[in-house]
């Protein structure tokens, strides 16, 4: 059975009753596509259809198998290099030489001179990847912030074992933190707030030691002890299913963390220093826990510092992305990082680029004021200021105090807990202002 099909059927059989809508939203998939998937489920005789149009539900039959959850193919064609690699990587362990870190595989590398990204496939993905325009830093993962969220936050906790369905993930940060929350609910909430970290306040220090510090932090808040928050490491980590060993020389990585920092910074190419730093940080392994997701998230600020398309790790199962780190761990060979680098970042390019489109263009008032906009939602709804006095202390030249405005107050208008994030309101203290009736006076 394909691996839709068993998605499918898997969601089916723990959220019985459910329409063609909620399992295409659930698992992410265009909704013909589900339709196909159920007809054929259906066919198979392991779904049953019951009701008419739109009131159509989904249930799974009596003798409807579990599904295997052994993962499929991936869909990349890897190149013959990638094939070699692979199968290397393939031996059992016991026939694999150990091997710990080489700190040569930073050291030899010369920002914009040398490259682990070929130059051409570099330079394509950031000319088709880049927004337009000269604009702030920011402006692309701030227009698609929303959906940016939930699919960061979900491909990202979904290569670390975690076990929420996509549908599940909408209603968690709809609802926000709880009391009893499992660790999967944990591990996406951090997500989403070390994505709204790096949206609103990591382009206001570049790529410094402490932002990677913080993303990890966030990243690992409540599941490490608070001495290892942001802390480089100083104990032994194991890579289960690999015969590597990072560095455990508490100095050596101290100074390859600056290292990589600073010929990051250096790097022209965003698309080159996305991926620099997505295995550079996690052939390190600074941290104690979370060095995986602190690399996917971390490449994506030179990607949003250009204003390129996020990174979301799209459809990436954790087989290849394991074989992809194993080759960097035990090789130094990016061959199968970087064709799932490229794989995943054009469907990243073309997700978010139709999103973009279907917003039209950018509101000059609200890229060259987004600041200002932001303060003033933030003193109404959070600090209970009258609109009008927020927009009396508006800094701005007077003949475009009035457009300003507008956008304020309309912002104030369409404000509900789904997209308060952009505001760094939290959802409850915007869902409070909302049951008061959206107070401005």
């Amino acid at each position: 059975m394909a691996q839709g099909d068993n998605d499918a059927l898997a969601y089916v059989l723990g959220h019985p009753d459910s329409s063609a809508p909620q399992i295409a939203a659930a698992l992410n998939r265009p909704r013909p596509t589900i339709n196909q998937v159920l007809a054929r489920l259906v066919a198979a005789g392991r779904l049953e259809r019951i009701g008419a149009g739109r009131a159509t539900v989904y249930r799974a039959t009596a003798v409807a198998p579990t599904p295997t959850t052994v993962e499929p193919d991936h869909p990349i064609v890897w190149s013959e290099r990638a094939r070699a690699l692979q199968a290397s990587l393939d031996r059992p362990l016991a026939s694999r030489t150990p091997v710990t870190y080489q700190r040569e595989f930073v050291d030899a590398y010369r920002p914009n001179e040398t490259s682990l990204v070929p130059d051409a496939l570099a330079g394509e993905l950031f000319e088709i990847g880049r927004l337009p325009g000269r604009l702030p830093a920011g402006t692309y993962a701030r227009r698609v912030l929303e959906p940016l969220l939930i699919d960061l936050s979900w491909h990202s906790s979904r290569l670390e074992g975690n076990n929420k369905s996509l549908l599940d993930t909408r209603e968690l940060f709809q609802r926000g933190s709880q009391p009893g929350d499992d660790s999967d609910a944990v591990m996406l909430l951090n997500h989403k707030a070390a994505i709204l970290y790096i949206v609103e306040e990591a382009p206001k220090y570049g790529m410094l030691p402490y932002v990677i510090r913080n993303i990890q932090s966030v990243l690992m808040d409540g599941l490490l002890k608070s001495d290892e928050l942001g802390s480089t490491r100083s104990k032994i980590v194991d890579i289960h299913g690999s015969v590597y060993l990072p560095t455990q020389v508490p100095q050596l990585i101290e100074e390859m963390l600056e290292s990589i920092l600073e010929k990051a910074r250096a790097i022209g190419n965003p698309v080159e220093c996305a991926f620099f730093l997505w295995v550079n940080l996690a052939y390190l392994q600074p941290f104690a826990d979370g060095n995986k997701r602190t690399s996917r998230l971390s490449a994506n600020l030179p990607l949003m510092f250009a204003n390129c398309a996020p990174l979301s790790f799209i459809d990436v199962t954790q087989t290849v992305y394991a074989d992809a780190m194993l080759g960097i761990y035990e090789e130094r060979d990016v061959a199968l990082a970087v064709e799932l680098f490229e794989w995943t970042y054009r469907r990243s390019i073309e997700r978010y680029r139709v999103m973009v489109a279907s917003m039209g263009a950018p509101d000059p008032v609200r890229t060259r004021y987004r600041e200002q906009i932001a303060d003033a939602v933030r003193r109404v709804v959070r600090d209970r200021h009258s609109l009008r006095d927020v927009l009396r202390d508006l800094s701005a030249p007077a003949d475009e105090v009035a457009a300003i405005a507008a956008v304020i107050e309309a912002e104030l208008k369409n404000l509900a807990i789904y997209n308060c994030a952009r505001f760094q309101l939290p959802m409850a203290v915007t869902e409070h202002w909302l049951s008061e009736g959206r107070p401005t006076g």
